[in-house]
């Protein structure tokens, strides 16, 4: 009898999470993997959009080869960094509160998906973790970012939660690093980041011309945490000043910042006790392409498309005297010790109109 009931429950088709799940997409050919993954989720989540700014020809294939539940839509606004008009078409079309953003080369399960609703509780805005599958070496490499980050707080992956409410006016398209955009203009309004450093979602790797492309990019980003860049901007006089004493302790602080990182919040499941060892090769990049990143900014900023952008992101600052919203005690801080999720920020309701919002 027993027996019976568990089998009942096993075969019983399992609900939906609560949400909304919104791909923003850029494609220069079709993706037979993508195609897959598309198909599997339009059984998992009931309100899953695709925002497709391909070309006409490319728009109209990827609409014969994608499963019926899918909302194929165009985007319905053009920003300087084209994802974010993607984004806000997907969130003005949303059916839920609670919206899943992911780049076309995250892959979440259900059961990831009901862990972070759950592990996002009444933030406004959550942030999971990637690792790379399957892992070339680039990106083992780029691995060691991932690591030593998480060790600092959290990295930044290619997918965010976001309740709707929580973005009345969207946010600013004309920022590089759109999705600490996002995030801070959540919190510029009172809401609270969550990170859950135990909730690990699978990406696929770049090629290794789009990793080698991306190098520079992803180092002019740090111009939104200044922290961050100055720290970045020391690593390669102090090789230069110190040789190999330096070098040598360049590499230690990143092998050991890494192995922190990865031990983090059931972390050893996802990455092996190798996955340390690539991060003096990302610290050694980073030490040359932080001052690249430099000479951009005189330069005038990153091409992206036809565009030039020269802001990273605005500052929290910059965004809570834009929506008038007061800083809140603690704000910024992340707590390491709350079982994998790092709570940042004070929950407040959103300020009022969209008046003083920065026009994306």
């Amino acid at each position: 009898m027993s027996s019976s009931r568990t089998s009942d429950a096993s075969s019983a088709p399992s609900v939906p999470p609560p949400v909304s799940y919104v791909l923003p997409l850029k494609a220069h050919a079709p993706d037979d993997e993508l195609d897959g993954y598309l198909h599997r989720l339009a059984g998992e989540v009931d309100d899953l959009i695709v925002v497709d700014g391909s070309s006409d020809d490319l728009f109209g294939e990827h609409r014969r080869r994608w499963p019926a539940p899918v909302r194929h839509l165009r985007p319905a606004t053009s920003t300087p960094m084209g994802k974010v008009g993607n984004v806000l078409t997907g969130l003005a079309a949303a059916r839920h509160e609670i919206v899943v953003i992911a780049d076309d080369d995250v892959r979440w399960t259900q059961e990831q998906l009901r862990r972070a609703v759950d592990g996002m509780a009444d933030a406004s805005v959550a942030r999971p973790q990637n690792s790379f599958a399957p892992v070339p070496w680039h990106a083992r490499w780029d691995t060691g970012r991932t690591l030593i980050h998480r060790a600092l707080g959290g990295d930044w992956p290619g997918t965010l939660l976001v309740r709707r409410s929580a973005l009345p006016c969207g946010y600013a398209g004309d920022a590089l690093f759109e999705n600490l955009e996002l995030v801070r203009t959540a919190r510029a309004q009172g809401g609270r980041e969550r990170v859950l450093l135990d909730v690990v979602v699978e990406r696929r790797p770049p090629t290794t011309a789009k990793f080698l492309e991306q190098r520079v990019r992803q180092a002019y980003d740090e111009w939104a945490r200044p922290g961050y860049l100055l720290t970045e901007l020391a690593l390669l006089p102090a090789v230069v000043r110190w040789r190999g004493r330096g070098a040598a302790g360049v590499a230690a602080g990143a092998m050991a910042l890494a192995e922190v990182g990865r031990r983090r919040a059931g972390g050893t499941a996802h990455w092996p006790p190798t996955a340390a060892l690539w991060a003096p090769a990302w610290a050694a990049e980073r030490a040359v392409t932080a001052w690249c990143a430099v000479a951009l900014r005189a330069m005038g900023g990153v091409r992206f498309g036809e565009n030039r952008l020269a802001r990273a992101a605005h500052s929290l600052r910059q965004l809570r005297e834009r929506h008038g919203a007061e800083p809140h005690p603690g704000t910024g801080a992340a707590d390491p010790g709350s079982g994998g999720q790092a709570p940042v920020g004070v929950p407040d309701a959103p300020s009022g109109g969209c008046g003083a919002t920065i026009a994306p």
